[in-house]
């Protein structure tokens, strides 16, 4: 694709990208791109979905079904095998982990492990957003 042809569509989140294309020497460059219309659409059908997940992980907290760490798993886009595999713990005790009562009682140390990960503090771990404020904004 030539420069003069990258797409320049306005996206529904308006996030810049990097798109590489052949400039009038014929070598390839980096232009800034503000969206290609099919990609932007599809990206926010994409996040409509995730938030979707996202509240449902919510009402199951809040309804005493699942722990914290399900609401951070389903935000960083993580299943239970790559959470597991990025903790280097068995599906097992992910899935433990996930259920509130062994949530709970999990010691600082994996908790701290989980927080780092996340690259949240321990006390964001184990909290819930407030039903009224939506979710945490990073």
């Amino acid at each position: 694709m030539r420069k003069s042809d990258v797409p320049q569509d306005i996206g529904p989140k308006d996030v810049e990208e990097i798109a590489y294309a052949l400039d009038e020497s014929g070598r390839y460059v980096k232009v800034q791109s503000i969206g290609w219309m099919p990609k932007n659409v599809a990206n926010e059908q994409a996040w409509e979905v995730i938030e979707g997940e996202l509240d449902e992980q919510l009402r199951l907290i809040r309804a005493g079904k699942r722990s914290p760490l399900a609401y951070h798993m389903t935000k960083n886009l993580m299943t239970v095998g790559l959470l597991a595999s990025y903790m280097n713990l068995p599906r097992w005790r992910i899935k433990r982990h996930l259920k509130p009562g062994p949530f709970g009682k999990l010691p600082v140390d994996i908790l701290q492990r989980y927080a780092d990960l996340f690259e949240i503090p321990v006390s964001r771990l184990k909290e819930t957003p407030p039903a009224d404020s939506g979710h945490y904004e990073e």
